[in-house]
């Protein structure tokens, strides 16, 4: 037998260990794995057992205990093995009334999203944090050019789920409503129904098409929609952050200061979507030291949301180490599902 691998029976002691130390927060001892599950072994092959866990790196031994409390590597050993059932537990009645919270509220967007971290941190007891929908993945449905006063346009470019970005411009002489109309009309043609970023590219591809261009009223407006329309970097904001009222439970004061630094740095997020966004659906991070060293303890479990046709945002929570993985993931999931549904059906 391979000394390091993990065969059925020390994956069934470490799973033991991790499920009872995530019940009872205390160091686990074989005696009470005797107690809590049926695995059929004297308290010293368990000890055995757990003695070859400790040198492979799976579980520690705290200094004043002869019981074990599970390491990182434990607990991502764990993790991989809940994500590779096929199905993770489900509480219903949990779920069902996150569900109706959620689509109690179809005010927006925005409104949506919100409610999506207060409901979130509210069942998990944990920091809730929710991203907004990518401005880059948004349906453009309109571009609207109003006449303002004197020389300067009032442009309003509208998404499907409504006003995007909103400016005034001045431009070079004095045009009438019937011309910004026929121009709305001629975008409107090109752009409908692209996302903004394909709408951007679109833009700065008919600017350089058109150096010479006759109509210098188009030329301008283009300029200015491929100005007001952001890169993805630069429009980033974290729409929410609720629950900080739960972080003593489970933080010390340091670690409350690091995730709100973490929280409030951009390129911490922006690091943080990319490795979401990457792979859809619902991930695991057990101890986030790589990402930000000062939450080496935490965990973070996050689901990406969509409107059905491209991922949009993240919604997740971010807790100890020593979490309920099964319930947390359970929760994160279903909430981000139920965003997705009710911005499907919008």
């Amino acid at each position: 037998m391979n000394m390091n691998k993990l065969d059925s029976r020390r994956k069934e002691i470490l799973w033991a260990i991790i499920q009872s130390h995530i019940d009872l927060n205390i160091p686990i001892g074989s005696m009470l794995i005797t107690q809590r599950f049926p695995v059929g072994l004297s308290p010293a092959t368990i000890r055995n057992t757990m003695a070859r866990l400790e040198e492979m790196g799976y579980i520690t031994q705290p200094h004043t205990s002869a019981g074990r409390i599970p390491t990182e590597k434990g607990y991502r050993f764990y993790v991989d093995t809940l994500m590779g059932e096929q199905t993770l537990s489900n509480n219903s009645d949990l779920t069902k009334e996150l569900s109706n919270r959620l689509s109690s509220i179809r005010k927006g967007n925005d409104s949506l999203i919100k409610e999506a971290a207060r409901t979130l941190s509210s069942f998990s007891r944990y920091l809730a944090i929710a991203t907004p929908p990518k401005i880059e993945d948004i349906l453009l449905k309109r571009i609207k050019f109003i006449k303002y006063e004197n020389n300067k346009v009032l442009v309003v470019i509208i998404s499907d789920e409504g006003v995007v970005k909103n400016k005034i411009l001045e431009l070079d002489k004095v045009y009438t409503q019937k011309q910004l109309d026929m121009v709305s009309n001629q975008m409107n043609s090109k752009f409908s129904g692209l996302t903004i970023k394909k709408v951007r590219e679109k833009i700065a591809y008919q600017l350089y098409k058109e150096k010479t261009v006759c109509d210098q009223l188009i030329a301008n407006l283009l300029y200015f929609c491929k100005d007001i329309i952001p890169p993805e970097n630069d429009e980033f904001s974290l729409n929410s952050l609720s629950g900080t009222s739960n972080l003593p439970d489970f933080a010390t004061m340091e670690q409350i200061k690091a995730i709100l630094r973490a929280i409030e740095d951009k390129r911490f997020m922006l690091k943080l979507l990319q490795h979401v966004s990457e792979s859809q659906g619902t991930q695991v991070f057990v101890g986030m030291e790589n990402i930000f060293p000062a939450m080496k303890e935490l965990s973070m479990v996050i689901s990406t949301y969509s409107n059905n046709k491209y991922v949009s945002g993240a919604v997740g929570i971010i807790g100890p180490t020593r979490m309920n993985y099964k319930e947390m993931i359970s929760i994160v999931d279903h909430t981000a599902k139920a965003i997705t549904q009710i911005l499907s059906e919008t």
